[in-house]
Parts: structure tokens; sequence; C-alpha cells
């Protein structure tokens, strides 16, 4: 036997706090009850009491509680087995890892409100698989597609910039890791979702944009940061914070890049959303596109489905129930 709400049991421990309560209850009704006359003496003043009677309700009553408990916790015993079908999208995300994600024009920054926005959207997932991509001057698959969600958010927590050794900033690079990771998945039944800050600096996104529409990969592209940019703040060795100089030891400043974001999203039928205030884009990609598109059958797998067994302890619980209400503590005489 087990129990499909199990965390139901701690109110059994209210229902004996009830019951406790009801005796100490009873016990001072007949503590006053000496005080104002003695006992042969008040049985012929109210007709008698029934004490007998009264602890056999409050019994019943402690009966009906729990026995109504256990029918909350829904007992189960006995189970068949069924085919259960699991329908969803195969869902690539690819996180820019490189050091401009650091920049704190986006709080805390760029990377760090990006992995939020990630599990938020995982939230919304039902039966999809989802994968991880990082990708900086490289790209390479960290979390394959999966259906394990706290697996994958794992992973994401795992994402800093010292994961690509390999520095600058590669889109092209995530879209063709991402085309690899879609081999086995037909084309209107996948979708990339990239979030970055737009500075591509190798490749030619241009071109892999067009190789992915050819496979029927539809890109999702969301812009993190703001067009002025900021400063790019490090940690140093020794744990004091820096920013970012290039070769001549000037100052790195870190703008948003929208142009190749919205180029990339519109070549592969998909779109670009800007990040900023409350709503990062995530939600109005999945809401407004990734949750209207065509899903497929992923996986059918035999699943135990239990029988519910409630009905008894249910059906005691009236049965104490009705038993109490045919009881009086008083005795006719």
């Amino acid at each position: 036997m087990r129990f499909a709400e199990w965390p139901m049991v701690y109110w059994l421990g209210v229902s004996l706090a009830a019951v406790f309560f009801l005796l100490w209850a009873k016990r001072r009704r007949e503590s006053l009850r000496n005080k104002f006359a003695q006992e042969n003496l008040f049985n012929q003043l109210i007709s008698g009491a029934d004490d007998k009677t009264e602890v056999t309700r409050i019994i019943l009553i402690a009966l009906v509680g729990i026995f109504s408990i256990i029918s909350l916790m829904r007992p189960q015993w006995g189970f068949t087995w069924r085919e259960v079908k699991r329908m969803g999208l195969d869902i690539l995300v690819a996180v820019d890892v490189s050091k401009s994600m650091l920049t704190q024009d986006v709080k805390p920054n760029r990377l760090e409100r990006s992995k939020l926005a990630v599990k938020d959207l995982v939230k919304r997932l039902e039966g999809d698989r989802i994968g991880l991509v990082a990708f900086a001057g490289d790209a390479f698959l960290v979390c394959p597609l999966t259906i394990d969600y706290p697996g994958f958010l794992m992973t994401l927590d795992s994402l800093s910039p010292d994961i690509v050794s390999q520095g600058g900033t590669s889109i092209s690079a995530a879209i063709s890791e991402a085309s690899r990771s879609f081999k086995s998945t037909p084309g209107r039944y996948k979708a990339l979702v990239i979030l970055t800050d737009g500075e591509d600096l190798e490749g030619d996104v241009a071109q892999w944009a067009k190789k992915a529409k050819e496979e029927g990969l539809k890109i999702f592209t969301v812009g993190i940061g703001t067009k002025e940019g900021e400063l790019i703040q490090l940690t140093n060795e020794t744990g004091e914070k820096e920013f970012l100089k290039d070769r001549q030891g000037n100052f790195v400043k870190s703008r948003l890049n929208e142009n190749v974001l919205q180029e990339t999203a519109a070549t592969t039928g998909g779109v670009y959303v800007r990040s900023g205030g409350a709503r990062f884009g995530l939600d109005v990609i999945y809401d407004e596109h990734l949750s209207k598109m065509e899903k497929r059958e992923i996986k059918a797998q035999m699943e135990k489905r239990y029988f519910e067994r409630f009905q008894i302890p249910l059906f005691l619980a009236f049965v104490f129930l009705l038993w109490e209400t045919l009881l009086t503590v008083r005795r006719i005489r």
C-alpha cells in the first residue's frame, strides 16, 4: 500500500491534539461540577449524566477525524500497466557565456539574468525535451535533449565564462552545434532559442541561418543588454573587481547589437525579442510561438497506474460520524 498525498499525515497530529483538548475539557467540567454539588445530588438535579457515553462520543469523533485524514492521504494498492504517450517539441537553448555577458547593464548581470529566464521557461514546459548549448568563440552541447528538467537546471547553474576556453562570440558556432544536435529531429518539431548580446565577432551568421532554414529549424533570438552598453567588470585572481581592457589598454564597452539577432530570426521564420523590464522575452516566445508549434510523439512508455482506495476510510469515517450523532450525553431515565 502507498499514499499519494503523504504530507497530509501531519494533520493526524492536529486530530490527536483535538481529542486531547476534548478530554481535558471533559475533566474541567467534572471538576467544576464537583465544586457545585456532590455527585449523587448532582445526578438527581440534572436527571443524571452518562460519562461513559460522553467518552464514547469523543472516541468516535477522533475516529472520524483519523479516517477522514487517511482518506485525504489517498491510500492506493493494486495497479495496472498503461501506455503513456508524451507529446512535445525539441527545444535547444543556446546561452552566450562570453565575458561581455558579465556586463551589469542588466542586473545582476546579463548571464545570471539569462539563467533566471531559462529557469522560468522550464516551468512552462509540459513534455517538451530541452537541451543546452554554451557558446563564446566556440560552442558545445553541455546538456543533450532531455525531459529530465532537474538535471537540465543543474547544468544551467554551472554555466560561466570559464566553461568555453575560446574567447570571443560566435553565434554561427551556436547554430552549427544546434544543427548537429537536431539531426534526428524532424524539421517542424524543433526550435533553437539564442540568448546573447548580439556581438558576433566570428563566423558568418547569415550563411548558417539560411542553412538552418533549409533544415526546418526555427531560430528565436533574445537580445540582452542596452544599446548604450556598459563596461565589462571582472573579478581578478585576488578577488578584486576590475574592468576589462583590450590589447591597447582601452576599456572594453559592450553594447547590444540587435541587427544580427533580428536578421537571424527573420531568416528562419522565428522572432526576435529584446529583454527589458519585468519581462525577459522567453515567456513571450513560448506563449506566442513555441506553445503553438506542432508537437510530436516523443516517447511512449509503460507506467504504473495505482487503484485509488480512499473510499474505504471515507466510508468508515461516515459510519463513525453517524454513530456519534445517535448518542446523547444525557442518559434518559
